[in-house]
């Protein structure tokens, strides 16, 4: 199944989540003009020193269009696969990954009485399912359609949570922000069933395309349930998200860490949002304790009203809706067509869904992730590999402490707690040192359904689980097979699983200049994130506090405005640009993970020359290895949705942060009147 991860405002990741897809990285095409789309899997030939130099476009200047002068070649030649809302570098090892993963499993298969392979069959009996229709699903779907008033809400609610099925008020157990060393409760807005509150309130035209497409959606879904009076159902079930969304925050405020940390006892949310039982439904979700973060209170607050307002009809007819989207994969054909047809095709312009077996690999990785990965990562991850990643971290994480020292507009007071903060980081490669054991978890080969609601129940015990016990350190928010990294606030830690310790990012035979603009960047990338505009608010214990002296945040939010205002004006569509408050976090992280990359990279040439290798220096393989990795042609439906929904600028705009480097401009010769130069009193300097 796909398992749904709540990224808290103190962690961040690498990649963006995609609505249809594994989590994978946001990044676009070389220019914003449709690409082919036939099902291919290119793969690039990397050259002598590790880079694919056919994917370049020499025609192209790279002061003009970095990206394309890197990898215009590659945009122009890549077809996107039927199955993908778009392809690069993260997608090819993605790829990769489940082909490996798919092996793993059809081996555990062959043996009696596995766990693994029982998962996998489960999924891909795929005449069972149709045998079966929605009878097993039925028990469930009858106690949505029981429910007789809107005290029984509260009661339901918790029981939807528990089986993965989303309600208006999503909660998740984790560190207590102003506390580390707790976790805590936390609730956040929820309730709409499309990506964020633009698709309601927005008066772009292809939004409200995707709106229309949105209410045929809910209107086909009821009439495959049986559901008389389905278009009038569905528009009234529109209506009542309309006004949720309408008290949604927007993702600026609701990626604020000292905007969403309000911590309520349970009488006070009750108090600021009255009219829904928060006691019976915090009860029902065996949640412990009397205290809790909320989030977007006045969120909270609106949604309940609404609630309070809607004709109870529409809130069953919601439920049970988002309960047949929940379940879609693991009932008939005609709801799982359905389902990818609004979520995959109008949402984020895929023609096909996956193939069955790639889908069977995401629900048994899912189910039984930390069995799988152990499999994985001793067929696939070398201790080679983890010790020279190791080591390169070290490097990098040296060399973002002398930015540190080097900086002269922050306090010496300051500088010793940022100094601090960095000794206290824990890096994780490649793997958790230690695994939970899912060995509690029933798995039925002939019950597809019945092994994702308990598997659901299962992860949704484990976190609730965790209210007053000690913090689980050892524990990992990804798999090692995703292609990606993350940055965890409270944990004080920054972590890289081992599918992403391969090439394009890193490659321990590639030329190191490569290597540090590739994985080198990316590890700054995660550093940096602790030191941005948000990880800077937590101190060197990982706790929520001011430690900051005035004068250094005056001078640190003057350079993020600067970066805020060069984001904000890439367009990307006519009238649709890159979003610079939204996107900023992750705009600093690119910035100064590339900065300290390429302090690092100098650092390892210990005073000597770089080799010039097949005509290019060291800085020009530095910045081409940044820029391959950030290759990725879109369709257009995904992009438009990435930047209403992603905190990462699109690809294209990640590879332009080169142009407030002052090294990249002679590594290129960039002159002034070229469209990327900017003169340096122009240039963003963070860290």
């Amino acid at each position: 199944m796909k398992r749904i991860v709540l990224f808290l405002v103190a962690s961040t990741a690498l990649a963006g989540c995609s609505t249809t897809s594994t989590p994978v990285e946001t990044a676009a095409a070389a220019e914003q003009a449709p690409v082919p789309v036939e099902a291919a899997k290119p793969k690039p030939q990397l050259g002598t020193y590790g880079f694919d130099t056919a994917g370049m476009d020499t025609t192209v200047q790279a002061g003009d269009n970095f990206y394309g002068f890197a990898n215009g070649t590659w945009a122009k030649n890549t077809p996107i696969p039927a199955d993908k809302s778009n392809y690069g570098m993260f997608t090819m090892l993605d790829d990769l990954s489940k082909e490996r993963t798919k092996t793993l499993i059809e081996e555990q298969a062959k043996e009696n009485d596995s766990r693994i392979g029982a998962t996998y069959a489960s999924f891909m009996d795929e005449a069972a399912v149709e045998a079966k229709g929605l009878a097993p699903f039925e028990p469930w779907l009858g106690q949505v359609r029981a429910i007789d008033s809107k005290s029984d809400l509260p009661a339901i609610y918790g029981e939807a949570a528990k089986i993965g099925v989303p309600t208006p008020f999503a909660t998740y157990v984790g560190q207590d922000d102003k506390n580390p060393d707790q976790y805590i409760l936390s609730m956040y807005q929820a309730g709409i069933g499309m990506p964020d509150r633009d698709y309601y309130l927005s008066k772009d035209a292809k939004i409200a395309e995707t709106r229309a497409k949105y209410l045929q959606h809910l209107t086909n879904m009821l009439n495959l349930a049986g559901e008389a009076n389905a278009a009038a159902r569905a528009k009234a079930i529109v209506a009542f998200e309309t006004k949720v969304a309408q008290a949604h925050w927007n993702r600026v405020d609701s990626r604020d860490a000292d905007k969403t940390y309000n911590k309520l006892s349970v009488a006070e949310l009750q108090k600021r949002a009255p009219g829904f039982d928060f006691a019976r439904l915090l009860q029902e979700r065996d949640v412990r304790g009397d205290s809790l973060i909320v989030a977007q209170p006045s969120a909270i607050a609106g949604i309940s009203s609404a609630i309070r307002a809607a004709p109870l009809g529409v809130l069953k007819d919601q439920l049970l809706v988002r309960s047949l989207d929940a379940y879609a994969p693991f009932l008939p054909s005609k709801f799982d067509k359905e389902q990818f047809a609004f979520y995959g095709t109008a949402l984020s312009g895929t023609p096909e869904q996956e193939a069955r077996w790639k889908r069977a690999v995401n629900f048994t990785v899912g189910v039984l992730q930390d069995d799988v990965s152990k499999l994985y990562v001793s067929r696939y991850f070398p201790p080679e590999t983890k010790a020279a990643a190791d080591a390169l971290v070290k490097e990098v994480v040296a060399a973002m402490g002398r930015r540190i020292d080097g900086l002269a507009w922050m306090a010496p007071e300051t500088k010793q707690r940022a100094r601090a903060k960095l000794a206290n980081f824990t890096t994780k490669i490649g793997y958790p040192d230690r695994w939970r054991d899912m060995s509690a978890l029933e798995i039925r080969q002939d019950d597809l359904l019945g092994n994702a609601m308990r598997s659901n129940r299962f992860d949704y015990a484990w976190n609730v689980g965790k209210l007053g016990q000690p913090i689980y350190r050892w524990e990992w928010g990804m798999t090692p097979m995703e292609v990606n990294a993350y940055a965890n606030f409270g944990m004080q830690e920054i972590v890289f699983p081992a599918a992403i310790l391969q090439p394009p990012f890193f490659d321990p035979n590639a030329d190191p200049a490569v290597n540090y603009g590739g994985i080198g960047a990316v590890i700054g990338h995660e550093i940096s994130h602790h030191f941005d505009d948000q990880g800077s608010k937590y101190d060197e214990n990982g706790r929520l506090n001011e430690w900051w002296t005035a004068a250094d945040k005056q001078a640190f939010e003057a350079a993020t405005k600067q970066l805020v205002a060069q984001y904000d004006a890439y367009e990307i569509f006519p009238g649709a640009n890159v979003k610079g408050a939204f996107t900023l976090g992750e705009n600093i992280g690119d910035l100064a993970g590339l900065t300290v990359a390429y302090d690092a990279y100098k650092h390892s040439l210990d005073g000597k020359a770089a080799p010039t290798i097949d005509g290019t220096t060291g800085d020009q393989r530095f910045y081409l290895g940044w820029a391959q990795v950030w290759r990725r042609n879109y369709r257009e439906a995904n992009l438009r949705q990435r930047l209403i929904t992603d905190p990462h600028s699109p690809s294209e705009q990640r590879t332009f942060v080169v142009r407030n480097l002052d090294p990249w401009y002679p590594a290129f010769n960039v002159q002034a009147g070229q469209k990327l130069y900017l003169a340096p009193e122009q240039r963003v300097r963070v860290w």
